[in-house]
This record gives structure tokens, C-alpha cells and sequence, in this order.
């Protein structure tokens, strides 16, 4: 017989594996029968996360325990290979974007003997770092190596959370255990929120792609797709452009899966060129990026306590509705910094990440507020495209017009002297702290940040248009309601976030995935606006290509 228990332990008390079988006794004698412990004939460990609500912390564990004999399957206990070793037929499919939708949707064909070849419009992990790390020291974007574009897509330099209440999408255990497989750490399949880290994810996705060619598929980087090959009404390709020689190419195959993220306003673009069915406008979210000093949201979230050494850096999710919207935090980065995120020169995005031990001195979040079409004026599916690059570029304009810049011990690009921009790093954000935000001031002063390009004292209620700004202003008061101390002088607001979803939608048919109205072609991931985050994402592009594979 097997049993699913789930077991609450009061932080102090006995952790050990002992303990917790007998308490797994007392909980299934509360719900189906006595037994004993020596009636346990395998006790398979799950699940373990922290609850630290109601003034109180506890640790809450889930076990499989099985009685009577019986045993767990072989899947239960150990990683089983998801590759099989046979060999390719001559199908091929081509895969636009080396993502996690792209990387995924890869191993997945390999499994039926379809020859994967992705195009990947930004260099190897190792180039991306270097034009990265230009981004804090001279404020240079480069248009197709950044935090956006490049191996492994955003998600390589972010915060690597792979936490998904997607469960219906796919087979989370197996992302999970195709990530800790290449190298993640093995709690990853046990934590309740896991997490990889940006130190570590680099050389995670590496790995992956070096089994995708070490079975035959192919990784083809610096190579952006600049137009759809159309054959007989069908997509059986892509004309792509080196980027680094100028040279065009072009890749074929039975099908395109198009996995290219939310930060690509060039695909969407050629999309509406090939048909502008092919698009809808959608919902999608835009604010700020909060940081608090890391103790003070610890000391929030374990009721004013000390964190000792076994408790993490403590996150929070954030919640509620302003005036019909809903406004909440959107990739909390405990332990974490904020980094620029822009995808081309000429605006400012900030996003958070966290390494993998999250020990950073700050905590971070993106709260945001919910924009419909009709919020932005849409009138044809790209119009949040054009409202989103507005935003961006009036926050790169509010750093460049006059306002004050701040030089710290953490933020010491701010005020050096960048030729050709009056001092001011192109890629240093409009900044506020939150009390000044709330009463409609300019900051005299900023707290130390982690933001490396540095920080511009802004008006941030007058960079962002007035129905967000007014919807945060309320927001936040409702969050401090319920985390007393969210609102305090140290905790500082850098805009904008603007990269939490596509405000694009591709279309593609419930049961094919595929486009209806650009047939060979089969939207997948964030850029599709179907998914959201690293093991959504995952998940989207793995069985897009599992009912390709069944098509082509």
C-alpha cells in the first residue's frame, strides 16, 4: 500500500529520519490505518519547504510510504535516461531560439530519432558574460548578446528559479531531473521551491547543449532569423544572418518551432510581415524593481528574529487588486541583485536575479501592475510592443535630462565619466525610495543598491504613466498591511520592469500547437505567450515538439 504524507515539524524538533517515520506512522493512523513502523517497507522522500507563517516557522516534509511489502517503481527512486540510443531517421525539425522551450523541445525530438537543429541569434554562455558585463562598465548593449539573447536564452543569467504551478503543462519531475542531470544541484527535485542560481546555470545549459550535438542535433549560435522560408503555403524553414560576418544561411525541416522568448520585437515583427493573423495583442505586466537591505525582509518574514544557519534568505509573494487590476510581486530574488536587462541601446530594463547561495545583502522583487489591451490602446496585436518600448526609453530619457546622479561604495558608476554621455552610464536606472515615491517627491539621497551601472534620482510616479504609477502607490500600502516594515527608508524602487511576460500572443491551435494561419510553424515558451518562466517554459516547448514528432 502506498501512502502520500505530508509532515509538519516546529522549527527545534527532531528532523532526522527516525523522527519523521514515526510521525508518518501517526499521520496515516489519522486517516486510513494503525501501523507500525515496521510495517514501512520503503519511506521515499519528496518534498521539503519552509513555513514560516502565523509567527511561527516550521519545516513541512512529504513522503511516499509504502507498507505491506511493497515497493516504490525504479522511477520513484532513481533518475532513469530519457534519450534513447537509437539512431536518427531523416527527419529534421528546425527550432528557432536556444531557450529553455528550444533547448527542451530539442531533447525531446532527439527521444523519437528527429534531428533537432537550433538557431540561437546570440553567442556561447562565455562571449555572453564579457558583452554582459560591458552593460555595468561602460553601459554598451549589444543587440544580440545581453541578458535576453545568447545560449540558454534570459534564463541563463537569472535567477534559475524553477518553481511552476504550471502542473498540467508537463512533467515537471523530468525538467527537474534532466536540469540536476547536467550538473544542477540534486535538491532541485525535492525542494519545494527550487532554485539552480545564475552562478551555476551557464555551464548547466552547456551541458545540455553539448548532448543535444553529442546525439546528433545541431547548435548553430550567432545566427538570427530574419525571415520564414514559405513552401506551397507551408513554413519549411528560415533564412538567418551571421552576426558576426554578415553571412545568410538557411536551415529546412519537416517542421519550425519557434522558441524565441518575450524580448524579440524583430520576430514578432516578421511575423505580422508573413500574416498579421498569425498575432494578438495580450495582457501583459510593467513597474518596478523593490529592493530592501536582505536583513530587513528576513527579519519581516521570521517575525523579528535573528535568521540563523539553517533557515534561507527569506522570500515573500505579494498579492492584490487596485481599481480592477491586479498589481504583485513577480520574481522575488532573495539574497539577490538587480541587473540591467535591456535588449537594445537607447532604453533601460531592470530585472533580479540570485546565485545560487543567496547571499547577496539585498532582497529584491519585481511588482508590478496588470495592463490590458485596452489599458495601452491597443489597435493591432503589436501596440504593447510600442507601449512597452516607451516605457523603456522614457526611463533611459528620465537619466539623461538634467537629474542627479549617486555614487556609493556598491554603486560607483553613476557619476564616472563615460565619454559621449555626460557622466551618466547609458544603462543607469531612474530610481526613488519608496517613501519619497509614495509622497510624490525626488529622493534627496539613495540607499546602496546592488544595481552596478548605478542610479539617477527620479520622479518615478511622473517617468511611469499615471494609471501605474497610482495603482503601485496603493499597492504598496496594501503589502505593508501584511509584511509591517515593507514600507521604510531603505527600501528603493529602480524602473522599470517591463520583461514579466510578451504583451504578444502567437496563435497556434489547442490540440496541434500549430499556427492556423502559418501551417509548419509551431509556437512554444514565453515568446509564444503561453508560458512563463525557466520550467514553464521547459515544459511548453518539450511537448509542443513531443506532438510535432507525432506530425511531421
Amino acid at each position: 500500500m502506498k501512502y502520500s504524507v505530508t509532515l509538519t515539524v516546529p522549527e527545534g524538533d527532531d528532523t532526522s529520519e527516525a523522527a519523521l517515520r514515526k510521525l508518518a506512522v501517526q499521520e496515516i493512523a489519522k486517516k486510513a490505518k494503525r501501523i507500525t513502523e515496521k510495517d514501512i517497507s520503503a519511506f521515499i522522500f519528496k518534498k521539503k519547504s519552509l513555513d514560516a507563517r502565523r509567527n511561527a516557522i516550521k519545516t513541512v516534509f512529504r513522503y511516499d510510504v509504502y507498507t505491506d511489502g511493497d515497493k516504490p517503481d525504479e522511477a520513484d527512486r532513481a533518475l532513469r535516461p530519457w534519450l534513447q540510443a537509437g539512431k536518427q531517421d531523416a527527419r529534421q525539425v528546425v527550432i528557432i531560439g536556444d531557450g529553455p522551450a528550444g533547448i527542451f523541445a530539442a531533447l525531446r525530438l532527439l527521444e523519437d530519432g528527429i534531428k533537432p537543429v537550433i538557431i540561437e541569434r546570440g553567442p556561447e554562455a562565455a562571449q555572453r558574460k564579457r558583452d554582459i558585463a560591458d552593460i555595468s562598465r561602460t553601459g554598451s548593449v549589444h543587440a544580440d548578446s545581453n541578458y535576453c539573447f545568447g545560449e540558454g536564452g534570459a534564463g541563463t543569467f537569472s535567477d534559475g528559479k524553477l518553481f511552476s504551478r504550471s502542473n498540467k503543462r508537463g512533467n515537471i519531475d523530468k525538467i527537474l531531473q534532466i536540469f540536476a542531470f547536467h550538473g544542477a544541484q540534486a535538491s532541485i527535485t525535492t525542494d519545494a521551491h527550487p532554485h539552480i542560481g545564475t552562478d551555476r546555470l551557464p555551464a548547466i545549459i552547456g551541458a545540455m547543449n553539448e548532448t543535444i550535438r553529442s546525439h546528433g542535433g545541431e547548435v548553430h549560435f550567432n545566427t538570427r532569423c530574419e525571415k520564414l522560408i514559405m513552401e506551397e503555403n507551408r513554413v519549411t524553414g528560415v533564412s538567418c544572418i551571421d552576426t558576426l560576418t554578415g553571412s545568410r544561411s538557411e536551415y529546412r525541416g519537416k517542421a519550425v518551432i519557434l522558441a524565441t522568448g518575450h524580448s524579440a520585437p524583430d520576430i514578432y515583427e516578421m511575423l505580422a510581415a508573413a500574416n498579421p493573423a498569425a498575432l494578438e495583442a495580450k495582457t501583459f505586466a510593467a513597474g518596478v524593481r523593490v529592493e530592501h537591505p536582505r536583513e530587513k525582509i528576513d527579519r519581516i518574514q521570521y517575525h523579528g528574529r535573528e535568521r540563523g544557519g539553517d533557515l534561507p534568505a527569506a522570500e515573500y509573494r505579494l498579492t492584490t487588486q487596485v481599481d480592477g487590476r491586479g498589481v504583485y510581486s513577480f520574481c522575488m530574488c532573495p539574497g539577490g541583485l538587480v541587473v540591467p536587462s535591456a535588449s537594445a541601446p537607447g532604453g533601460v530594463v531592470v530585472n533580479g536575479m540570485s546565485p545560487s547561495s543567496r547571499n547577496a545583502r539585498w532582497s529584491n522583487a519585481a511588482i508590478v501592475v496588470e495592463l490590458r489591451p485596452e489599458d495601452y490602446g491597443a489597435t493591432d496585436a503589436l501596440a504593447g510592443l510600442h507601449f512597452r518600448t516607451q516605457l523603456e526609453q522614457a526611463a533611459y530619457n528620465a537619466c539623461h535630462d538634467g537629474a542627479e546622479a549617486f555614487e556609493s561604495s556598491t554603486v560607483n558608476k553613476a557619476s564616472e565619466r563615460i565619454e559621449g554621455t555626460g557622466g551618466v552610464n547609458p544603462q543607469a536606472a531612474p530610481a526613488q525610495r519608496l517613501v519619497d515615491f509614495l509622497e510624490g517627491r525626488l529622493s534627496s539621497s539613495l540607499p546602496e543598491s546592488s544595481y552596478t551601472p548605478g542610479l539617477v534620482s527620479a520622479r518615478l510616479d511622473l517617468v511611469l504613466p499615471e494609471h501605474i504609477s497610482r495603482r503601485l502607490k496603493q499597492a504598496f500600502r496594501d503589502f505593508d498591511r501584511n509584511m509591517h516594515g515593507f514600507i521604510c527608508e531603505e527600501a528603493l524602487l529602480i524602473a522599470p520592469e517591463t520583461r514579466t511576460s510578451t504583451p504578444v500572443r502567437i496563435l497556434r491551435d489547442k490540440e496541434t500547437r500549430e499556427s492556423p494561419v502559418l501551417k509548419g510553424l509551431y509556437p512554444a515558451g514565453e515568446g509564444s505567450g503561453y508560458a512563463g518562466g525557466i520550467t514553464s517554459s521547459a515544459m511548453d516547448g518539450e511537448s509542443t515538439a513531443a506532438l510535432v514528432s507525432g506530425l511531421v
